[in-house]
């Protein structure tokens, strides 16, 4: 039962870190092309920021930390 809730963590933060990547992509795609609609930029950031702490937050479950 732990290692398939391990393995849909693991899942989730594959599809998380591809998505947070696919933004950066994007965003870089449309800074580089010139666009003036820095709305959707900034959307994308903040999606891009949203994506990073859910990301530290499965992380942080996966490997807890360790106090020496």
């Amino acid at each position: 039962m732990i290692d398939e809730r391990e393995k849909a963590k693991q899942e989730q933060l594959t599809r998380l870190r591809q998505e947070h990547r696919d933004l950066d992509d994007a965003i870089s795609a449309l800074v580089q092309s010139g666009s003036t609609d820095m709305l959707q930029i900034q959307r994308l950031k903040k999606k891009k920021l949203m994506l990073r702490d859910e990301i530290q937050r499965i992380e942080d479950d996966i490997v807890p930390d360790i106090i020496a």
